[in-house]
């Protein structure tokens, strides 16, 4: 992958994480395969990561593993901070895992016009 497609990548993740809506989640293998590189989940996460939600209104905490596990709270600056994120917005979460993840997940290829 070239400088630029890992640029235009990130901003097509950003784009589409800006799109989960208030008390859903989705996973990083949905939005790989949103951003046409199905295989780049763990990309997805590294982009996750580096991701400020505060300055640019990227909710990141909306993103989960494919299970529904808070998999990625170490990113927050304190470990509780994903957790408490999500259950402001209705989401119940019991150790480190969203509950009713089947309702709770946003899949952005059945939801968004790509």
């Amino acid at each position: 992958m070239t400088e630029k497609e890992k640029k235009e990548f990130t901003e097509a993740v950003h784009e589409i994480v800006r799109m989960i809506p208030y008390g859903r989640a989705t996973s990083y293998s949905a939005l790989a395969k949103a951003s046409g590189y199905p295989n780049m989940s763990r990309m997805v996460g590294r982009i996750m990561s580096n991701s400020d939600s505060v300055n640019n209104d990227i909710p990141a905490y909306r993103v989960v593993n494919s299970q529904g596990v808070l998999s990625g709270k170490k990113a927050f600056g304190n470990s509780d901070e994903m957790e408490q994120l999500l259950e402001k917005e209705g989401v119940i979460i019991k150790n480190d895992r969203i509950q009713n993840w089947k309702q709770v997940f946003w899949n952005p290829m059945d939801e968004i016009k790509l």
